[in-house]
């Protein structure tokens, strides 16, 4: 070969150098720019820490949690409305300001739609975002409320004989008190409508009343609510409130013609004993539920420390380890002349 031709196979060599760039250099920004952001992406930890995804049953976890909480925060947002609508329009927080929190059921269920409801948006969060430290509270939030319903179960059990005892005198409390609270009133005409009964033991016990009482003077006196009646709309489409009107003033034959006589304790007694296992079985289910979403959480959370521990290691998690400058696929060593 002569000495002004080159080796096809040397200039394919010398043609894989790349050749400097300048500071000045459009190529130099760029790469700059690029190894910056692969730094950050690397060195984050909202998105679980790592660039690289999860594997294909790890990222199956990840929306199954996030699904599940998110339909579990909308239930949540949505008793917290109804709470704070109930006590807006009864006035219950405006007329305790400054003092001691109001003993209303509509405070309870806005309270505990809002537990709900952040514990539901720490796990939704933290399953989108891979956020171990958002995974890890929702956890905390699963086992108190776990831990609450099974003191609250221990107790339903252990004392179920004496609540059972109570439910007469939980009955002759909401007589008495039945004009002092709306949800207390729709409490007990819903009783009395259901299970068609009327007081505790008997309909005279809305002799206890301070407005249905006869001694009373009011427009009210010597009645009945309205549920208490055998047909409360009286063939309107509407109920008739006066319907009950003197009918603690009536005899028991002709009393029995207009309001249901048997008292709400011993039907109440009876549809507890029916609808103890629907109850339980529902109880049971919510546990269950919070138990498989618990267990989800705790998967997660370690595949999300299995990649970030991977991704540490030079060489694993996706990452090709460095190139030795010798042994660059442009550092190969010069290829033979062929003889001439």
């Amino acid at each position: 070969m002569e000495e002004g031709e080159r080796s096809p196979l040397l200039s394919q060599d010398t043609g894989c150098q790349e050749p400097p760039l300048s500071r000045s250099s459009p190529l130099t920004s760029s790469h700059l720019g690029s190894a910056f952001w692969e730094k950050w992406a690397q060195r984050t930890d909202f998105g679980g820490g790592q660039a690289s995804s999860l594997p294909w049953g790890s990222s199956c976890l990840k929306y199954l949690i996030f699904l599940s909480n998110f339909l579990f925060s909308l239930l949540g947002l949505l008793a917290l409305a109804i709470g704070l609508w109930g006590l807006a329009v009864k006035r219950s927080l405006g007329s305790s300001w400054g003092g001691p929190l109001p003993a209303d059921p509509m405070l309870g269920l806005g309270l505990g739609g809002l537990a709900v409801s952040a514990v539901s948006l720490a796990g939704c969060l933290g399953a989108l975002c891979e956020n171990a430290c958002l995974l890890r509270c929702f956890s905390g939030g699963l086992l108190a409320f776990l831990v609450l319903e099974a003191m609250a179960g221990a107790l339903v059990v252990a004392l179920w004989g004496p609540l059972q005892d109570g439910l007469e005198h939980a009955l002759h409390v909401a007589i008495t008190h039945y004009q002092d609270d709306p949800d207390l009133q729709f409490l007990m005409d819903q009783v009395q409508l259901g299970l068609q009964c009327c007081g505790a033991a008997s309909y005279q016990d809305w002799q206890q009343n301070l407005y249905f009482n006869c001694s009373s003077r009011g427009f009210q006196a010597c009645s009945v609510p309205a549920s208490c009646c055998i047909d409360p709309q009286e063939g309107g489409a509407s109920v008739n409130d006066q319907c009950g009107f003197g009918a603690l003033g009536l005899d028991e034959e002709v009393a029995q013609r207009v309001v249901h006589l048997e008292g709400c304790g011993a039907p109440l007694r009876r549809w507890l004993h029916r609808n103890i296992r629907v109850v339980g079985s529902f109880a049971i289910a919510v546990v269950v539920v919070q138990g498989a979403e618990l267990l989800l959480a705790t998967r997660l959370v370690k595949a999300l420390a299995v990649r970030k521990g991977a991704a540490e290691i030079p060489g694993l998690g996706g990452a090709a380890g460095p190139v030795h400058p010798s042994r660059g696929p442009c550092n190969r060593p010069p290829a033979k002349s062929a003889p001439s």
